[in-house]
């Protein structure tokens, strides 16, 4: 009877199904259970002579009779559809069984693809100053800029009455948006948008376990605000973490005069559809957005290859109507092969620290302090002293002491931990952490090895991330029969601290999990202890994740679009990647959370540098060709790239293979596979495209490890008025190499100080 009610409760909107399982018919399998699908059905195909109105009549009654012809009559009920993709991208969204999935597959050629539905995670006072380094008078930035490029952000919603979204001193919504702002009951489009946030929607149903009162373009967690004032809030002075003074500085965005237009994906305790990103997508490319910003990714690599995953299809068809894509890279790091978003034509971003951090003292009775990470405002002082105890050593009875290591839930007794101090070892599952019954203590100090995001908690709770410290605190405890100790609030280390950037340990790695003959992640960009617009009117708040390095990127793509408003997806990325840094503000190779130096899989090309990115030199153009290529030789067939890239007529290259895709005309180099013993060099050709002074010569400078020899061909460019592409080879020798993966770069370099960087990862086996 339990599994009956399971059933009945998920098939209660369809009320045939319903009635038979009351009635006592047999209990449906599992593959008869229906679930959301998106039935993607590659590009809108291009007609002339007739409306965009009359093709979505159309293609909503093709799609209608395409459902009632695999859904049974008794079931009419799910023959509707939940999201119709009608602008760029075509198909739509149902409610499918897996046999109708089969028979979908199976029997119509204009399915390129049947997807299900998965819920996925979302994943600044001093981090633009620091990315900027006292360059702003160069490009404008210490004036007022005009800018009317539009980030589309694909979130939680936004905050409307946040100071980082008033529109003082912006122009006139630009002439090409084509966008509206929904109302619902808290969300008036005549007060709420305006000249800075132009355009808002929802996108319904809402995810299991959302609440209805959330059926709102407005910001259901604080996290769509967050990204977005990043990306583009306009300056607000006197900006500090919930106004409690942390981070006190002025507030401002990459692109503080660029336009934000907010599309609602994700609720609070329902995470976000991808069914509903890829109609975000698909609306945000007809509403005309310039820059695509979406700090969500999945938790793990997801099993669906590139024509599989609704986020590679949107980006796929943004960057085909001149959008560029940028998402998140994941925070499941530091752990190899988590990186997410790995198609050539999406912008994957790691996630860095800045020159500034914040840091708690926790001082024992003995005198000796251990500093720690995390943002509280404890109300412990240096006059108090409290007991100091282990998580074990609260254990409600014996047969739960490895849990209470960890403070898992109704673990402890209260009793004992009332009052006191405690030491909680984090066992990968913080989310379990009994925080209701550790606020009857004083405080918490979490030791953990895997992450040290920020946190804002009144409540006295810090993280000790090293072996020494954390044993500083046992030998304490145990040398002792009255351990005690206090918790100091956080306070600011200030600018300029050393070494900065780092990558961040939560930041996802690669390499990519589908092929590794692309290098990701792209780029490293700030998103540790970020402050940003809150959900509410005027505080701001810190947060940290790859979420808060993917808005550092949007901005300063939006910038560059500004100051060049021709330049294509391919070009801005391009130019980002190779004027990426690869020192900190020590002079020194970046580095990773262990202070070993960082390799491309960590940090990619290495650290924003949008001041020199707006003067790049030459550029690596990843045109449609390479992206038909890439497909080839991934292994898709050529009718079914053909269905997914409208208005072209290409061919798959012969003996198609995926080694092949090395050879894309992407800014970095990726070798999954040299072998050592061949007879001959791997060859890899690049094409660049010159933007810069039309006469100018450039010189490559190879950077290689121990034993792996590599040439460049020719080794020096020359760009002239009647010559503004030129290709060149650079060849890969393993012969003497170390096994395993293999990085360097190659720096083009001229008379002008531009600096071109070609960054490599080659595994040699």
């Amino acid at each position: 009877m339990t599994n009956i009610n399971i059933i009945i409760v998920l098939v209660l909107p369809f009320l045939s199904l319903q009635w038979l399982l009351i009635s006592g018919s047999p209990t449906p399998t599992t593959n008869q259970i229906p679930k959301h699908y998106v039935i993607y059905m590659g590009a809108q195909k291009a007609s002339s002579n007739v409306t965009k109105k009359d093709v979505k009549v159309a293609d909503e009654l093709a799609h209608l009779q395409l459902l009632s012809s695999i859904i049974p009559r008794e079931e009419k009920e799910r023959i509707s559809l939940i999201h119709h993709y009608h602008h760029a991208i075509r198909g739509f969204s149902a409610m499918l069984t897996d046999n109708e999935v089969s028979l979908l597959l199976g029997h119509n050629s204009e399915v390129v693809s049947v997807i299900e539905d998965k819920i996925v995670e979302p994943q600044t006072t001093r981090s633009w100053d620091f990315l900027e380094a006292g360059m702003q008078s160069k490009w404008g930035l210490d004036k007022p800029l005009t800018n009317n490029t539009i980030i589309g952000v694909i979130d939680s919603g936004i905050w409307p009455e946040a100071k980082s979204f008033n529109d003082k001193g912006i122009g006139p919504i630009p002439s090409k948006w084509k966008g509206i702002c929904e109302s619902a009951s808290d969300f008036n489009p005549s007060s709420n948008c305006n000249r800075k946030l132009i355009g808002a929607r929802f996108y319904l149903p809402l995810p299991k376990n959302a609440r209805n009162e959330e059926m709102s373009p407005r910001d259901s967690t604080g996290h769509g605000t967050h990204v977005s004032s990043t990306a583009a809030g306009a300056v607000v002075g006197g900006a500090s973490d919930k106004g409690m003074g942390l981070g006190n500085g002025t507030a401002r965005g990459g692109a503080p005069s660029a336009r934000i237009a907010s599309y609602k994906v994700c609720y609070s305790g329902g995470g976000c559809s991808t069914a509903a990103i890829l109609k975000a997508i698909d609306d945000a490319i007809s509403d005309g957005v310039d820059i695509l910003s979406i700090s969500i990714s999945y938790n793990s690599p997801s099993s669906n290859s590139f024509l599989n995953d609704p986020f590679a299809i949107g980006a796929f068809h943004a960057e085909q109507n001149g959008i560029l894509s940028v998402f998140a890279a994941g925070n499941a790091g530091p752990t190899p092969s988590t990186v997410g978003h790995t198609a050539p034509w999406m912008f994957s971003v790691a996630a860095s620290t800045i020159d500034r951090d914040f840091r708690s003292v926790i001082h024992l009775g003995n005198g000796q302090t251990v500093n720690a990470l995390g943002i509280n405002y404890s109300k412990l002082s240096r006059s108090s002293i409290y007991p100091f105890m282990l998580g074990k050593e609260a254990a409600i009875t014996s047969s739960v002491v490895s849990i209470a290591e960890k403070c898992y839930d109704e673990s402890l007794d209260i009793k004992k931990i009332s009052g006191s101090i405690v030491v909680c070892v984090d066992g990968g599952n913080s989310s379990r952490l009994d925080f209701v019954g550790l606020e009857r203590s004083k405080g918490v100090i979490i030791y953990t090895e895997v992450t040290a995001l920020a946190s804002t908690n009144t409540f006295p709770s810090v993280i000790v991330n090293n072996i020494p410290d954390y044993h500083i605190l046992l030998n304490y405890f145990y040398s002792t029969a009255n351990p005690r100790a206090t918790i100091y609030p956080t306070v600011e280390i200030p600018k300029l601290y050393k070494p900065a950037p780092m990558v961040a340990n939560f930041s996802s790695r690669g390499p990519g999990y589908f092929t590794e003959n692309i290098l990701k992640p792209d780029i490293m960009a700030p998103g540790a202890a970020i402050l940003a617009a809150a959900r509410d009117t005027t505080n701001f708040r810190f947060d940290s994740g790859t979420s808060m390095a993917c808005p550092h990127v949007s901005g300063a793509a939006a910038f560059i679009k500004s100051v060049h408003p021709t330049w294509t997806p391919s070009i801005i990325k391009s130019a980002l990647m190779t004027t990426a840094s690869a020192y900190d503000n020590r002079g020194k190779p970046l580095t990773n959370e262990l202070n070993v130096m960082a390799s491309p899989h960590e940090a990619g090309c290495g650290e924003l540098n949008h001041m020199k990115a707006v003067d790049p030199g030459f550029v690596f153009n990843t045109t449609t060709q390479d992206y038909f290529n890439f497909l080839c030789y991934y292994g898709y067939t050529e009718a079914m790239i053909k269905s997914v890239i409208k208005g072209v007529n290409l061919q798959c290259p012969k003996n198609s293979r995926p080694e092949l895709i090395t050879n894309i005309n992407y800014p970095s180099i990726s070798i999954g596979n040299l072998k050592r013993q061949q007879s001959t060099p791997t060859i890899v050709k690049r094409t660049v495209t010159n933007v810069g002074p039309s006469t100018l010569t450039y010189t490559a400078r190879v950077n290689s490890p121990k034993g792996l020899v590599v040439k460049v061909n020719p080794d020096t460019i020359v760009f002239s008025n009647s010559l503004n592409k030129v290709s060149f080879e650079v060849s890969f020798d393993g012969k003497g190499a170390s096994n395993g993966y293999n990085f360097g770069d190659i720096t083009w370099s001229d008379a002008l100080n531009h600096s071109v960087r070609l960054v490599y990862a080659v595994k040699v086996v």
